[in-house]
């Protein structure tokens, strides 16, 4: 494996971890502007407010789990 191959690999380890702190990073921002935020938990959909409220929106569907190299149709 050459060094390009390795280098790539390492930055799509640290992948997850970074758009995880991007994503909680707008989250705040956008609280902390005094707009809501959608948030999913436990097949739910809520509306969450910058000073703690919830309000339910929704019940969605399970998540499906995906094997690596299949393929999903979207309708």
């Amino acid at each position: 494996m050459g060094e390009e191959e390795k280098h790539i690999l390492k930055l799509e380890s640290e992948f997850p971890a970074l758009s995880g702190s991007a994503f909680a990073a707008a989250r705040d921002r956008v609280l902390a502007s005094g707009q809501s935020v959608l948030q999913s938990e436990n097949g739910d959909i809520y509306e969450v407010f910058p000073d703690g409220r919830r309000r339910w929106i929704k019940k969605i569907e399970k998540r499906t789990k995906v094997v690596r190299g299949s393929k999903l149709s979207i309708r």
